[in-house]
């Protein structure tokens, strides 16, 4: 459970390991090209994923540890969902996902003080939605073409 909570070690990187693990999942999204039902079943995945291990590891690391990264492969694969698979739109998708994760504006912070798994998740999970919600409109106005 630890190796899914850091993915496989990135978490124990210290300072900047959840934008090492949001760029992984980037690169990861790119190479494999999910098709929509995949990138369904891969958010699910990484939430439940995140969820359990994040219930499993509080105890040994405590309340939302910086070890725990896998929240933002879920909040990064929520930003990039149903957004063209390019490098633009997902380096758009990790610029605002980060942004939304680190600054924790309109209620992002507030979804930390859910307890166990559900706190480390929701505030990702939250700043994917929003990173999201910019992209859709910036693929509708064709901002990036």
């Amino acid at each position: 459970m630890k190796t899914i909570a850091s993915i496989f070690g990135i978490g124990y990187i210290g300072k900047g390991g959840g934008t090492v693990a949001a760029l992984a999942a980037a690169v990861l999204w790119y190479f494999v090209q999910p098709n929509i039902g995949q990138q369904l079943i891969l958010v699910i995945l990484s939430v439940v994923l995140g969820v359990w291990s994040g219930n499993k590891v509080e105890a040994d690391w405590g309340k939302d540890s910086s070890k725990v990264v896998i929240d933002e492969v879920a909040g990064l694969f929520i930003a990039a969902l149903f957004v063209p698979l390019t490098i633009k739109y997902l380096l758009a998708a990790l610029v605002l996902f980060r942004f939304f994760d680190i600054a924790k504006p309109l209620g992002v912070r507030r979804m930390e003080r859910f307890k166990g798994g559900w706190g480390v998740m929701l505030d990702d999970m939250l700043a994917g939605v929003y990173a999201n919600v910019i992209l859709q409109f910036v693929v509708y106005t064709k901002l990036l073409e």
